[in-house]
């Protein structure tokens, strides 16, 4: 996969277009990423004993071929690979051929 959890994206189809937001989750196995505050819609839940109904807003996973990662120059781009000499492998953008930042992830306060 291509895309880290931390990198900047901008969404290029659906209806959240043209926003930029920082991954926050990636399914490998689905191709998908998860941008917080991107791609939300409504769960109506029903009321229950004790409990009220309410809408929840979630926020859904995008297809990776809808983000396009943000290059140092403020761009979307593509990710490529190169094989440096030592032979370790880095992430570069297409377009410029700089290596990608890699991301620090937020830290979970949940913990």
């Amino acid at each position: 996969m291509k895309f880290k959890v931390g990198d900047t994206v901008l969404i290029t189809a659906g209806k959240d277009k043209g926003k930029q937001g920082s991954i926050g989750r990636v399914l490998p196995s689905d191709n998908q990423v998860v941008v917080p505050g991107m791609n939300l819609y409504s769960r109506h839940v029903r009321q229950q004993q004790g409990r009220s109904g309410e809408i929840i807003r979630r926020e859904r996973p995008l297809a990776t071929a809808k983000v396009a990662i943000i290059n140092d120059q403020g761009k979307p781009d593509r990710v490529g690979y190169r094989l440096e000499k030592d032979g370790t492998k880095v992430r570069v953008f297409r377009r410029t051929g700089q290596p990608v930042p890699t991301p620090r992830p937020p830290k979970d306060s949940t913990k």
